[in-house]
């Protein structure tokens, strides 16, 4: 479709209002939507909203133990931030795994997210921190916000439940304890601009050997970025010995559904869920 009109709001309530009736393409960093679109996997809409200008939605801070960060935060500004690095350093380091510079330095975390890749980076370690993500509409005469958990936020390949005429604002989640342990690996035959064989990731507060809150997410191994929620059972409340991690590997392999494609075979992508299982609970166990 031809664009017809390029609009550029300056705050949260004017690009609302120009969602509305769903008949528009946000674009903010583009990484994602300018192959897809000259791919012909996507098209524009008739409307075109850039919102790389509305303040609101940069940033990251944090009040009363609940980080906020802003859509347009690209993962730049996540890998260079200090707060994150001390207080929440796996997502820090998924950023570091973010293709390369150039296009860590325009891609935005909302995009990120809406892009809905099951291998997408930033989506592990957020599931691990058990994130939330704000959605704004225009309703009646003015800005609705709704709160959904990351967890239930995707719906499969390039699919969310976020409404055509919604915006992502915002991610937050609650700062972790102080023994709370995680990490995020990724599998790729190069270090930088590789989408991921497979990525897992594994957190828990751990507490005299024994894992609590445990959070172990799974990444191009099935349509949707997942938690893997019965292995997450399995392993809470007990003390993560090498029998038990064992288990926990094998159980993993069972939550996944991975395909056959270029990059990797459904047998190798269940291998590297067990061997990234192991891997990742023997670090929060401190092994």
């Amino acid at each position: 479709m031809v664009i017809e009109y390029y609009a550029v709001p300056g705050s949260v309530a004017e690009a609302a209002r120009l969602l509305c009736g769903g008949r528009a393409t946000i674009v903010a960093g583009g990484t994602d939507l300018t192959p897809q679109t000259r791919s012909g996997a996507k098209t524009f809409a008739g409307t075109l909203v850039n919102i790389q200008r509305i303040p609101e939605m940069h940033g990251i801070a944090c009040d009363g133990g609940r980080f906020r960060i802003g859509g347009l935060t690209t993962v730049t500004d996540i890998l260079e931030n200090a707060t994150l690095a001390a207080d929440v350093p796996v997502l820090v380091s998924a950023a570091d795994h973010f293709a390369s510079s150039q296009i860590r330095n325009a891609a935005t975390l909302a995009g990120n997210l809406c892009n809905a890749s099951p291998a997408g980076d930033m989506c592990i370690p957020l599931l691990l921190l058990d994130a939330e993500v704000e959605l704004a509409s225009w309703v009646g005469d003015e800005v609705t916000l709704r709160r959904l958990a990351l967890a239930e936020f995707f719906t499969g390949p390039g699919k969310t439940q976020m409404r055509s005429d919604e915006l992502l604002t915002a991610v937050e989640f609650d700062r972790p304890a102080d023994e709370f342990r995680a990490i995020y690996l990724k599998s790729g035959p190069r270090p930088a601009l590789e989408i991921s064989t497979v990525s897992l990731g594994a957190a828990a507060n751990v507490s005299g050997g024994s894992a609590h809150g445990t959070r172990i997410a799974i990444g191009a191994a099935a349509p949707t970025p997942l938690r893997a929620r019965a292995t997450e059972k399995l392993v809470e409340g007990r003390r993560l010995d090498a029998a038990l991690i064992e288990q926990a590997a094998r159980a993993a392999v069972d939550e996944v559904s991975p395909i056959d494609d270029v990059r990797a075979s459904a047998w190798y992508r269940q291998h590297l869920t067990a061997v990234y299982t192991r891997r990742a609970l023997n670090h929060v166990a401190g092994n």
